[in-house]
């Protein structure tokens, strides 16, 4: 083989490989999937899992995210951001536990099934055991359906389908952001400062406002008395 064929053959075979390459990140950039991704908030943005969620533990102060989308190469994010404050601030620390934010942001209408509508963004401080994953912190707010090994609903969300392939989809470059629906924590023990028993006997305000009245009406008969003195005399 003389070298001029030698060059035209590596040119012929290094064009058939950015040929083939076209072709592959054009199918793939055509081809997507509807599922549950998992991400982590981190320096102030969210960050695509390198792990699944039961082999995440982490730690106090943490922020976890849970996206429901149609996408392909690029992964679409949870559409608010992960403030633990936000969603942590008001639930108290407790000894030999952690609070980890969990933000679920089951998508838009666009991305969901025939005959689904997702419900709205909500972040919810979870007080588990310092060991707990990123799985049991997920389970620990709600019911979450799994198929073969991979998380497929939250919170019945969707009802049926896990990851499936979808065909010529259209991703938006971007996604409005939303504002969080703040639920009540879950797995706290402390009873918030605020909180009154009814063992303790009335509230304060009710004890207040019984003693005004009973001093409005003394006032009022402390009066009528006088009256009546003046018109006897």
């Amino acid at each position: 083989m003389t070298a001029h064929r030698t060059v035209r053959l590596v040119l012929s075979l290094l064009a058939g490989l950015l040929l083939a390459g076209t072709v592959a990140t054009t199918a793939q950039a055509e081809d997507g999937y509807r599922f549950w991704g998992y991400y982590q908030w981190s320096g102030g943005q969210w960050a695509f899992a390198q792990k699944g969620a039961d082999g995440v533990v982490p730690a106090d102060g943490a922020v976890e995210g849970w996206r429901y989308a149609l996408g392909g190469a690029k992964p679409r994010v949870p559409r608010a951001a992960g403030d633990f404050e936000d969603i942590c601030g008001k639930t108290p620390a407790e000894t030999g536990k952690k609070r980890v934010a969990l933000v679920v942001d089951p998508g838009t209408p666009a991305d969901a099934l025939s005959g689904e509508t997702p419900g709205p963004a909500t972040g919810t401080c979870v007080v588990t055991d310092v060991q707990a994953t990123g799985a049991k912190i997920l389970a620990a707010a709600g019911p979450v359906r799994i198929e073969k090994g991979l998380t497929c609903g939250i919170a019945g969300y969707p009802a049926k389908g896990c990851g499936d392939q979808v065909k010529n989809i259209s991703v938006p470059a971007t996604d409005e952001p939303v504002t969080l629906q703040i639920n009540a924590a879950v797995g706290s023990t402390v009873v918030p400062a605020t909180a009154e028993s009814d063992d303790d006997g009335p509230p304060v305000t009710a004890i207040i406002a019984v003693a005004v009245a009973v001093v409005v009406l003394a006032g009022g008969g402390l009066v009528l008395s006088r009256r009546r003195s003046s018109q006897q005399s």
